[in-house]
């Protein structure tokens, strides 16, 4: 037995123990705790960093297990595990799932390594990838006796266990050194992007997220991959390590169709996801009229994501540091909405508040005022909007003088503002103030080459949410949600994409299997021969018929399965107001 005050072997080697226990953190994504057989801690990430060299607490006792035994131990729910019952230290342990594999040397257990979750999605992590992980550290912890042990030299070592850890892992890894070039690719790299080893290594290589990394900091993107003339579209993240980039592709990859050639030269806003035609021309439109503090007046169907056009305006504008007020004029009832606008002062009218009430114009005051279903302003209002405009300054109601306000609006609708002005429910003058700079939003059904995208863009915002495990999306799935007409645009999507990675199996693909029925039977699934010219223009008088008449089914089916309008209109993505004027429209009154 070694005495007590010779270092462990482990120990012998300690800096070199912790480069390795950072490299395998990076790789598997989970920390990493390095013990010798005295329960000396050599090497460790994150909590497990600190206090190094020093010996552990007596509660340590699934790491005495595997030195004991010389077997794997693993937790999947910690606290839980019989080995944990009589822990002093149960009820504080930041533990959520552990994997220990012993370190096994001339028959003697040497350490363990030990691969630890934190968090509940590292937990998730483990849980779905045991045999793996299990086969990994296994692997791994023969190289550590085989590579460190036998040659203590360490120094180009390291790189060289780096680089076996990746060979034989059987997630897709590529190496990228400072200088962007291509430093190592492993096997199911080289697979998933069709390469050889010859024609990647050395070579310059760029990656393009397509989503923006401050909303994915550590979760799955989309990349453009590119190098000499070839581009790939590849799912995985990028992370830093060392003096070198490590780019890991997501286990599942799904292979879009669409050119990206001339996809990226337009302007890049954040939360606007979409590089088709339609959206690239948005895009640069939005640059080049943000700065102006004219009136703009956004058109779309529901859920096309007016407010987020709306938001990305005000970013890129010079007020950006001063308010955003958003106002959905459809969801605040007529006899409220205008103290809410315009604000009212003490004892303007009873039940006013004592100390009167700033309103959304003024709280607006040197920034931006979205005034969302602006066709659902009442006239009475309009008119006084209009002075508000025209003079740059408010009247709240109750006051006797007016107070200037420096504001740009922008306004959003779905109506048909031309026929509402003929009808006479909206005012003509008005509509001009409002409509100096137009922008077209277009549904989802116009941006078929944005499907994909907007698919991932959703699974990675809910999964990171939510911390679930990032799911592959099977091919059949993809082509069918690209003939699928989303009635709901934008909203749908995102909704549905939800939906399906809380049914979806941890970490697995999604099928068909996994599809709502409604969704399967829907009359909104254009024929395959005919998806895509299913975008093909038609007379507006026949799309708005159309559009109608899908607009009525939906609220009547709706309207049949709640008995509450507040939940069919929740089901719909529409507020409360709306759907009482579309039942008013269709005349659905009925029920």
């Amino acid at each position: 037995m070694i005495p007590s005050t010779t270092p462990s072997m482990l120990m012998q080697i300690q800096p070199t123990i912790q480069k390795f226990a950072r490299m395998l953190s990076s790789v598997v994504q989970l920390e990493v705790e390095i013990v010798d057989s005295a329960l000396y801690r050599v090497a460790g990430t994150g909590m497990f960093s600190k206090q190094l060299g020093q010996k552990l607490n007596t509660n340590s006792r699934l790491l005495r297990y595997i030195i004991d035994t010389k077997k794997e131990k693993v937790v999947t729910h910690s606290r839980f595990d019989p080995l944990c019952k009589d822990c002093t230290n149960k009820q504080e342990c930041a533990e959520k799932a552990f994997l220990g594999t012993p370190v096994i040397y001339q028959n003697q257990c040497v350490g363990v390594i030990s691969l630890v979750a934190l968090t509940r999605e590292q937990q998730a992590r483990i849980n779905a990838n045991i045999q793996e992980f299990s086969d990994y550290v296994r692997h791994v912890s023969t190289i550590v006796v085989s590579r460190f042990l036998q040659d203590q030299a360490g120094g180009e070592n390291i790189q060289k266990i780096f680089l076996t850890m990746i060979e034989n892992m059987d997630q897709g890894v590529l190496v990228i050194g400072n200088d962007q070039k291509v430093k190592f690719a492993n096997q199911t790299a080289l697979k998933i992007m069709g390469f050889n080893q010859s024609s990647v290594i050395g070579k310059e290589i760029q990656f393009q997220p397509l989503t923006f990394e401050d909303n994915f900091k550590h979760g799955h993107m989309q990349h453009i991959i590119s190098f000499d003339d070839r581009k790939e579209l590849i799912i995985g993240q990028l992370h830093a390590v060392q003096d070198q980039w490590l780019f890991l592709m997501a286990f599942h990859q799904s292979h879009s169709s669409a050119d990206f050639s001339a996809g990226q030269e337009g302007p890049q806003i954040e939360a606007l996801v979409g590089e088709c035609r339609p959206m690239r021309q948005l895009k640069k439109l939005i640059t080049r009229v943000a700065p102006s503090p004219s009136s703009v007046m956004i058109v779309g169907e529901s859920g096309t994501g007016k407010e987020v056009v709306a938001r990305a305006i005000h970013k890129l504008s010079d007020r950006q540091a001063k308010p955003f007020i958003a106002i959905n004029c459809a969801a605040i009832p007529e006899q409220l909405l205008e103290s809410e606008l315009f604000g009212y002062v003490k004892g303007a009218f009873t039940g006013a508040s004592a100390n009167g009430k700033t309103g959304l114009i003024q709280a607006a005051n040197s920034g931006t005022l979205f005034l969302d279903e602006i066709g659902d302003m009442p006239l009475t209002l309009q008119a006084k909007l209009l002075r508000a405009i025209e003079s740059r300054e408010i009247q709240p109601v109750g006051a006797s003088h007016p107070v200037p306000v420096d504001i740009r609006i922008i306004s959003a609708t779905n109506q048909n503002l031309d026929q509402y002005i003929a009808e006479g429910k909206f005012r003509e003058d008005l509509y001009y103030r409002l409509n100096v700079i137009p922008l077209r939003l277009p549904p989802l059904r116009e941006r078929q080459e944005d499907i994909e995208l907007l698919i991932h863009y959703f699974l990675h915002l809910h999964t990171r949410r939510l911390n679930l495990v990032y799911p592959g999306v099977a091919q059949d799935v993809l082509d069918l949600l690209r003939r699928y007409r989303w009635p709901g645009n934008i909203r749908e999507l995102s909704n549905l994409m939800e939906y399906l990675v809380n049914v979806a199996p941890s970490g697995e693909i999604i099928d068909m299997s996994l599809l709502p029925p409604n969704l399967l039977s829907s009359s909104d699934l254009a024929e395959p021969s005919a998806a895509r010219s299913s975008s093909a223009p038609a007379s507006q008088e026949e799309s708005v018929t159309a559009l109608e008449e899908m607009e009525r089914q939906m609220i009547r089916e709706a309207l049949s399965r709640y008995s509450n309008k507040k939940q069919a209109a929740d089901e719909l993505g529409i507020g409360i107001a709306t759907l009482y004027r579309k039942i008013k429209k269709y005349d659905l009154a009925a029920g």
